[in-house]
This record gives structure tokens, C-alpha cells and sequence, in this order.
């Protein structure tokens, strides 16, 4: 157990892999034969062992055992909060039944509506604090939290108030968004304006007086709102203090991306139908691009074309899109795995993506994401040779330590 008022050195690593927000997607910047200090939460230096400067300090000195050192995890984009499961669905969509004819026979984002009103503030706590405690196994020391199961005013502050809780608690960081605009509920199928207004006037004041969320996100696509709605909300959003976030062009090529651009969006998720002019404005604005690998896998979807926002200089983050229906997931090492196998992204890429790219997303990237002196003392001693072995023979879980804010939490 470490003492919080020495000076902390992690020695005897093998390599550990920097991971810094400059250079290309693949630069990882990988220190052999390496050693890690920090004093309280902040890392102070980083480097190889041989070249550790002489601290004045009384130090407490742990051994890594030379296993590899990554920044922590940071999965920017989850529903952690949700009533319920849908197994039913799985089996619905292995006989062939697509995302759009399972909603339209009453499953998908309703489905979990339902659920999700139903089940009282506490149940859902407990049940999202051991989901947290799985995750945070996996090396997950950043996570991004969604609402957007309630679709009323009392239960999208009830999965907000969920994740309030879980700040409070948790050893790891824990951002929400505010994703009511995730689906027109039923009692407002004819009259979405309703709902918007709803959104707009109720739900976005009461949320940010509540101080219950960083981010607002819209499910801008075909079953949901359109770019025009979904650019009245985020306007709104913006000026309650919310940085947009945005569900785009997941299941059509509708501009999407380009409306991200347009609010300003610190990030686009999914992407899978981008056009090149998309890329272009994402390029331009800064926005950045959240691949979903899981969710295109559970659905037999194309995914994202990752390397064409590569070579344009947009930086791809990669996360789970933890949800009870397209991807029932929390596992991110799974998702960075697929985005090797099924997005053309080098292990190395898909690190970067699970790390800088992911901070970035949720604009902590001055905070964590990379092993530097001034950030947080967040990282994983991985029992892998590499990461390409760690990417190539998968396994279930290669996290022997888990390191957030300078203390060991695995």
C-alpha cells in the first residue's frame, strides 16, 4: 500500500508507452527499461530507470516487475445507467432482424425506456456500481457516463443523480452527458415538438442547476432527431454551459458529422456513414472522432472508415458504447482489439485512441491520457511482451495493476 505523503517510483518496467497528443496516431512514444514518479496524485517524472534524477524526497518504491506501463483507459462514450437487458434481441438479430425492424416491433432504446422508469434510484445505483467495479479491472481509469433512458424529466435526472453518486465514490473519473435527446418516447410520437420543447425548457434547467452533467448529447440520425432539432438543442445546451457531443451518422449519411463541426462538438461518435466532406469539417473544427467497434460488430455493420480520418488528421478515439442492446459490452480491451481486426487501426493506433484520443473526446486531455509529468498518476501494468502481443493474443484481462490519481485501485 502506498503512502500518500512520500514520493512514489514505479520501477523495473519493460516498457512503458507514453502515449502524447503530438505526433501521428501511431506515435505511442514507447521508453524501455523505464521507471514512473509521482508524489500525491501528479506524476513528477518519466523516463528510463538509468536516467532518474537524483529526489531529495523520501521515496516509496514499488516494482513493476517489468510488465508493461500504459496511461489508463478512458472510455468516452458508455450508457452506464440502464434498466434491465435485451438478450431477446441478440437472438432476434442472429436470425436476421435488423436494428430498424427490431425498434419498429417495440425493442431497441424503448425497450429500455421502460425498463428503465421502472426500476427505483437505488437499484439502478447498485447496479451500475457493479458494472463500475468490473470496468474499472479492465484498466478503465476515465469513463464517460450517458442518460438517455428515462426520456422524462424524473428519470434522466434519475440516471444523472445515479452517476453524482458514483463521483462521490468512485476511485476513477467520471464524466456525465445528458442525452435526452436519445429518442421520442412513445407518449410523444405525434407531437415531437413537444418533446423537443420538453428537452429544451424542463430538462436542460434543471440538469444543469442540478450541476448533473459536462456534456449534451443527440442522437442525430433517422430514428431519432434530425440535424435541424438536434442543432436547436445543442444551441440551447451551450448556453446552459453544456459541451455538445453528438450520435452521428451511425445508420445514414445524413450530415452528421458536419452539424458536429458546426456546434463546435468536442466529439462525433460512430461515423460509420461519414462523407468525405464530414472528415473534412471534423478536420477543420477539431471535433473528434469516436469509433464504436463493438456496436458495429453486435449490429454486422461496415464500420467507421478509421484510416481515411487518419490520413485526413483526425484523431479517432476508441470506446465501448457500453449499452444493454447494440453493445452490450464494457469490455474497451475488446473494442481496441476490434479495431485492429475490423478498422484497419495498428495497435498502436488503437492505444493512442484508447488513451490521448479518448481524454481529448472529453476534453481532459490536459488531465490524463498520457504518461507526463503535470498529469494525473492514472495508468496499467499490463502482463504483456507488447502491444502488439497484447492486441494479437487476446485475452480476457491483462491488467495486473490498476494505478488511478497515484493510488493502486486493482
Amino acid at each position: 500500500m502506498s503512502n500518500p505523503e512520500l514520493m512514489q517510483l514505479l520501477k523495473n518496467i519493460d516498457t512503458l508507452a507514453v502515449c502524447p497528443d503530438e505526433g501521428e496516431q501511431d506515435n505511442i512514444q514507447l521508453i524501455h527499461d523505464a521507471a514512473i514518479a509521482w508524489k500525491g496524485s501528479e506524476i513528477v517524472w518519466v523516463g528510463p530507470e538509468k536516467d532518474m534524477p537524483d529526489f531529495d524526497d523520501p521515496m516509496q518504491v514499488h516494482d513493476a516487475g517489468g510488465r508493461m506501463v500504459i496511461p489508463g483507459l478512458v472510455d468516452c462514450h458508455t450508457h452506464l445507467a440502464f434498466g434491465g437487458w435485451r438478450a431477446e434481441e441478440f437472438e432476434m438479430r442472429s436470425l436476421g432482424r435488423t436494428y430498424e425492424e427490431i425498434a419498429a416491433a417495440g425493442g431497441g432504446i424503448l425497450s429500455t425506456m421502460r425498463e428503465t422508469r421502472k426500476i427505483p434510484q437505488n437499484q439502478l445505483l447498485e447496479k451500475s456500481r457493479k458494472l463500475l467495479e468490473r470496468i474499472i479491472r479492465l484498466g478503465i481509469t476515465t469513463i464517460e457516463c450517458k442518460s438517455g433512458y428515462g426520456l422524462t424529466l424524473k428519470d434522466e435526472l434519475k440516471q444523472l443523480r445515479v452517476y453524482k453518486e458514483l463521483k462521490k465514490e468512485a476511485p476513477v473519473e467520471i464524466l456525465s452527458t445528458f442525452l435526452g435527446a436519445h429518442a421520442i418516447p412513445p407518449e410523444y410520437k405525434g407531437d415531437r415538438q413537444s418533446y423537443i420543447d420538453l428537452v429544451l425548457e424542463e430538462m436542460l434547467p434543471k440538469v444543469t442547476e442540478e450541476d448533473l452533467a459536462t456534456f449534451c448529447d443527440v442522437f442525430a440520425d433517422a430514428p431519432a432527431f434530425t440535424n435541424e432539432e438536434a442543432e436547436q438543442i445543442l444551441t440551447e445546451a451551450k448556453k446552459h454551459g453544456l459541451t455538445p457531443k453528438l450520435h452521428a451518422d451511425q445508420l445514414t449519411g445524413n450530415g452528421g458529422a458536419e452539424l458536429a463541426a458546426k456546434v463546435s462538438a468536442v466529439s462525433a461518435d460512430h461515423l460509420e456513414n461519414i462523407s468525405d466532406t464530414g472528415i473534412e469539417r471534423m478536420k477543420e473544427s477539431g471535433t473528434v472522432a469516436v469509433s464504436l467497434p463493438l456496436a458495429t460488430y453486435y449490429l454486422r455493420k461496415d464500420p467507421l472508415p478509421a484510416r481515411s480520418l487518419i490520413e485526413a488528421g483526425v484523431p479517432v478515439a476508441v470506446a465501448t458504447d457500453f449499452n444493454p442492446g447494440s453493445a452490450p459490452s464494457y469490455h474497451l480491451p475488446m473494442a481496441m482489439h476490434l479495431g485492429c481486426t475490423l478498422q484497419w487501426m495498428s495497435p498502436a493506433e488503437v492505444l493512442k485512441g484508447a488513451t490521448i484520443y479518448g481524454a481529448k473526446a472529453l476534453g481532459m486531455d490536459q488531465k490524463t491520457g498520457s504518461l507526463e509529468p503535470g498529469k494525473k498518476a492514472d495508468f496499467v501494468e499490463l502482463d504483456v511482451e507488447s502491444v502488439n502481443q497484447w492486441m494479437y493474443h487476446f485475452q480476457p484481462n491483462c491488467a495486473e495493476r490498476v494505478w488511478a490519481a497515484g493510488k493502486q485501485i486493482v
